[in-house]
């Protein structure tokens, strides 16, 4: 397996192509213009990536709806992911049934991709993948990165969350606070000097306040 330097925040996103459930990618070329959450998974027919496989495949259209694209990946071969898959389809969980996973999952038997984003954790395992989870921006650059123990599942609401989040800072060119939904306040670029800092303290404007010199809010609109 070759090995890889693990890719950080702000780096380009690492190219390659793979064979998937929905055809051949070339990755992340294929995805120019739009948001994607790149993620993998232990193995195929374990029972927390089924509960994942379930929540992605039923949150498809929601990711869909905010310009974001989902790839999973394991180290299974294409035949082992396309049974998984149709399995996956009979099973009912919380409000979840008859889920059809539409989104491609990359065989990767040899670990070429898992080795270039750093899945492949010995400490956890050199034969599967860890729980990890990269959000590449439309321009190709990695800008979250997660990682999970094979025994936790992950908290999709929070992804989603974090999509939005920086889709918010990157229009408004503003920082989000703790625990931040969208329609609450955002958090206005520090002050670079004296003069602005004063002036943002002093302000009247209605759609700002300050806590301090350095922390200014700018209200949105309910």
């Amino acid at each position: 397996m070759e090995e890889n330097r693990m890719p950080l925040i702000g780096d380009k996103a690492p190219a390659f192509k793979a064979v998937t459930t929905q055809g051949e990618i070339n990755f992340p070329e294929d995805y120019k213009g739009k948001w994607v959450i790149l993620f993998s998974h232990p193995a195929d027919f374990t029972p927390v990536c089924t509960t994942e496989f379930m929540t992605f495949g039923s949150m498809m259209e929601e990711f869909k709806a905010i310009n974001t694209e989902l790839v999973g990946l394991s180290v299974d071969s294409i035949y082992s992911h396309i049974a998984w898959l149709r399995k996956i389809q009979e099973l009912t969980w919380k409000d979840k049934a008859h889920i059809e996973v539409k989104f491609p999952l990359i065989e990767d038997i040899k670990m070429e991709v898992a080795s270039k984003y750093g899945m492949i954790q010995p400490s956890q395992s050199t034969t599967q993948a860890v729980r990890a989870v990269f959000i590449i921006d439309p321009n190709g650059v990695i800008r979250t990165i997660l990682y999970y123990p094979i025994s936790t599942g992950r908290n999709f609401s929070e992804i989603k969350r974090i999509v939005l989040a920086l889709q918010k800072a990157d229009k408004d060119a503003c920082a989000t606070p703790a625990d931040w939904q969208p329609g609450d306040d955002v958090i206005v670029p520090t002050a670079g000097s004296c003069g602005v800092a004063k002036e943002r303290v002093e302000s009247n404007d209605p759609s700002q306040y300050c806590l301090d010199w350095f922390m200014c809010f700018r209200k949105e609109k309910k």
